[in-house]
């Protein structure tokens, strides 16, 4: 076996320190009857090398069984401590921004609703994912909310700056001492715009920093918090942003705890690595083709986050139902709308097929007849396919589709892996599969991917355009 040494996207642009959390041991979001041990800790800055991850190896996470009594929370506790939390969403909203927040928020316990400001509940966010809100801007507007956050995309945010009662909603925010937040276009074009950073240091996507610096102390952070207000630059920061939120509602060992399954990457903005073993060249005709299924139950953060990166990159993305149902209630209850049914996604061929995680979307793949077989034509043709946080274990293993492969998967789940040997590895090319960790990881997998497809510096490129890394 030919093995190559890890390959990493660099930066040619130095990073300010940024404080991040690695956290050890925290119960698992994805199967919660597994815990990591009690204590996080704290790291102030990586160094741009690629020694980082054996400086803090993954193997050091250690899980241990707890009873179902022991980690359980009643009812009444829970709905007691919830925080009640609003995501505006419009037409051309940045969904990666408003799915990854939602996401990451819902881990921490808040009540969260995702509300329209267009006619209809659903909206066709960026890049072509549909999303279906939980209501309408109006029928939220006597609610008391302890945060509001902003999502960006263009011209998303400047319907969200145009809407009336989101509008109102805000300033009553503000001027109540209330929790509220921006991302990527919204610092500058709604809140911004509307007088509610005046005086307060704030950040926004590079292209718009000149029209906030006339409304606020511009500073290039990527993420500010400064009162009540917290800002942030782009889709490549929203991990981060997202678990800020946390933090402001709840604490910091709320957000270590929400941070550890995440499996967050400790270098914010600087290179992210991958491992390649078997090197193939990945082919396509006009453009690349390419299936990712969705399920009830598929992690919504990595299926939105591949869909919108490989889409950014000008890849022909089919977004397939494996259900009845065109549209899915994802695993942190956001709903999603496919392009089609599976069953009409089959009669096409694909230069790729990819599958989120999600533990009850794993399932479903697995239980899908259509799928698998469509999988183990794609491997015996020798063509790319390849799959993130369970659905390495739950899908591809059981039906012989890591054979003499390498791989990994969502730690609580890399047991089930036949070959352990490259587990710790946040994404592994294998030839013509690609595996990768889990939500933390999902960034790194599909830029993985882009420079695959389309070479090295294509995908530098859009990691700096996302501000994944520093641009």
């Amino acid at each position: 076996m030919n093995h190559h040494p890890l390959r990493a996207l660099s930066s040619s642009v130095s990073a300010q320190p940024q404080a991040q959390w690695l956290v050890p041991r925290v119960t698992s979001p994805l199967l919660p009857q597994l815990a990591f041990s009690p204590k996080p800790f704290y790291i102030s800055k990586f160094p741009t090398s690629l020694t980082l991850f054996s400086r803090f190896p993954t193997s050091s996470l250690t899980f241990t069984s707890i009873s179902a009594s022991a980690s359980s929370v009643s009812a009444s506790s829970m709905a007691s401590d919830a925080k009640k939390v609003l995501v505006p969403i419009a037409n051309r909203t940045e969904p990666l921004e408003a799915v990854v927040t939602v996401d990451v928020l819902r881990r921490a316990g808040a009540e969260v609703t995702v509300a329209s400001v267009e006619k209809e509940l659903q909206v066709d966010a960026g890049h072509g994912v549909k999303i279906v809100a939980d209501a309408s801007i109006n029928d939220c507007s006597q609610t008391v909310f302890d945060l509001i956050s902003l999502s960006g995309g263009m011209p998303g945010a400047t319907t969200l700056k145009d809407s009336a009662p989101l509008r109102s909603m805000v300033e009553k925010q503000a001027a109540d001492g209330r929790l509220h937040a921006a991302i990527c276009a919204s610092p500058a074009v709604t809140l911004g715009s509307w007088g509610l950073l005046k005086g307060l240091k704030a950040t926004c996507h590079p292209s718009l920093m000149e029209q906030l610096s006339s409304s606020a102390i511009a500073v290039e952070s990527r993420v500010q918090q400064d009162g009540k207000v917290v800002t942030s630059r782009g889709p490549g920061t929203t991990l981060e942003y997202s678990v800020a939120l946390v933090e402001q509602l709840y604490g910091k060992q709320k957000a270590d705890e929400v941070a550890g399954p995440l499996l967050m990457r400790p270098n914010h903005g600087e290179e992210y690595l991958f491992r390649e073993l078997n090197s193939t060249q990945w082919t396509f005709n006009d453009c690349p083709q390419i299936l990712v299924p969705v399920a009830d139950g598929s992690e919504e953060m990595e299926a939105v986050i591949i869909i919108d990166v490989l889409r950014r990159a000008k890849a022909k993305v089919v977004v397939a139902s494996v259900g009845e149902k065109l549209e899915i209630l994802a695993s942190r209850k956001v709903k999603l709308v496919a392009d089609t049914h599976l069953d009409e996604a089959a009669k096409l061929s694909y230069d790729l097929i990819v599958l989120p995680g999600g533990l009850g979307g794993a399932q479903a793949f697995a239980a899908s007849v259509k799928l698998v077989e469509i999988l183990k034509k794609q491997r015996e043709a020798n063509k790319p396919y390849g799959a993130i946080c369970a659905s390495p274990a739950l899908v591809l293993e059981p039906h012989g589709l890591l054979k003499d492969k390498k791989a990994t998967a969502f730690p609580a789940l890399c047991n089930k892996l036949s070959d352990p040997n490259e587990i710790e590895n946040r994404v592994v090319v294998d030839g013509c599969l690609i595996t990768s960790r889990g939500p933390g990881t999902s960034m790194e997998f599909a830029l993985t991917i882009v420079e695959k497809f389309f070479g090295r510096q294509k995908a530098i490129e859009l990691a700096k355009a996302m501000l994944f890394m520093h641009p």
